[in-house]
């Protein structure tokens, strides 16, 4: 789960991260409390969206005075943001960040992910910020360091002092430098983040060190442990399609092609997606329900599935492990007759009491077709394109 950069630098404060004082806005009027608040006469302003560039969309701007302050967050707020992080159908942005503009001096990078290849939380720093990471590691690596974290959020001592070296840091402002690695580290495993960058990390004038921009993503998987940072979930951030999937605890991500998906299990959504391609169509979704899901979440993926104009058939691809196939199949019924679903149908389900499941379909009298194999699946639902 993404938040927005506000949250990220709140988040960073609790460990000891310094940041330029900043406010957020939704509002004229919120602008005018955090003018007062901050005592502004300039601000940086910025668009809060759960996508990177938006410098180069016009999202973020520098106000010289209040009246410009005010100008551009009404500029901005409401602001609708395209670009390929978002989509062809863009997000919105519902509140600006205004904060202190500083006079910087030199711009660096740090960030926290999970490093595949060595199976470790890993620092991730660089005296060259304000550009993407992945740019400088693709033509300049010997700019990038990399040191590990530990599990318990620590980096060790002599580590550090390699980072300082390598940054160019001395005296206090390698001190500065130290204590925000050790914040970053900290935050990165208590939040049980997949990222925790601050690209730019910033010395002013005086060489002290800040972190004008945050990034956090978080795994989804462990936010039962963090009910702080999932409160921070915005569903205007994604599609309807996708807040409405949350709803449900549905795993949904739109795609490109013109079959919808039905499936349970993550590597068995991607098999079947597969297949779908092999015999030469496009899967208009991901959509895993889950192994134990119930007939209502079955009906509501449907429901999911048909909000995309481009489907033009559904494919259904259960294994009965945990889940029920008559359970799918109460489920595949009910949707078929609530939503009056008038393209084609293909259902494969094999495992527990699947001849019951299988029954069910055919008693149905719904235009509703089986298949034995996955394979016989994915080719039946291509063909059915065919004839359209």
């Amino acid at each position: 789960m993404n938040v927005h950069e506000y949250q990220a630098k709140e988040i960073l404060l609790h460990y000891g991260v310094p940041i330029p004082p900043f406010g957020v806005a939704s509002s004229r009027e919120e602008v005018e409390k955090v003018i007062q608040k901050l005592g502004l006469q300039q601000a940086v302003i910025k668009i809060q969206v759960h996508a990177g560039g938006r410098g180069k969309a016009g999202g973020v701007k520098f106000a010289k005075n209040r009246e410009e302050i005010f100008s551009i967050a009404d500029q901005l707020i409401g602001m609708k943001m395209v670009n390929n992080q978002t989509g062809p159908e863009g997000v919105i942005a519902q509140k600006v960040l205004l904060s202190l503009p500083l006079e910087i001096s030199k711009e660096y990078y740090m960030g926290a992910v999970i490093d595949r290849g060595s199976a470790q939380p890993m620092l991730i720093a660089s005296y060259e910020g304000g550009m993407e990471i992945e740019e400088i590691a693709e033509k300049h690596p010997e700019r990038i360091l990399k040191i590990p974290i530990e599990l318990s959020g620590e980096i060790r001592p002599f580590r550090l002092v390699r980072l300082a070296n390598f940054m160019g840091w001395k005296e206090k402002q390698a001190q500065m430098g130290i204590k925000i690695a050790r914040g970053l580290a900290k935050a990165f495993i208590q939040t049980d983040a997949s990222l925790l960058e601050i690209n730019p990390l910033v010395a002013d004038s005086n060489g002290d060190l800040w972190a004008l921009d945050a990034k956090l993503s978080v795994d989804d998987n462990a936010l039962f442990r963090q009910p702080e940072i999932a409160a921070f979930y915005d569903p205007t951030q994604v599609s309807k399609t996708e807040a409405d999937a949350k709803e449900y605890d549905l795993a949904y991500v739109a795609l490109d092609g013109n079959i919808g998906c039905m499936v349970n299990g993550a590597g068995l959504a991607m098999a079947t997606m597969d297949l779908i391609y092999y015999y030469g169509g496009k899967p208009a979704n991901f959509l895993d329900v889950g192994g134990g899901a119930s007939v209502e979440k079955v009906a509501a993926g449907f429901r999911i599935i048909l909000e995309d104009p481009k489907v033009q058939a559904i494919l259904v691809n259960i294994f009965g492990g945990i889940m029920n196939c008559a359970t799918l199949a109460e489920g595949v019924i009910q949707a078929a007759k609530e939503f009056a679903i008038s393209v084609p149908i293909v259902v494969r389900m094999e495992g527990t009491n699947v001849e019951e499941g299988k029954r069910l379909l055919k008693g149905s009298n719904l235009a509703i077709m089986t298949a034995d194999s996955l394979a016989e699946a994915a080719e039946k639902a291509v063909a059915t394109l065919k004839t359209r």
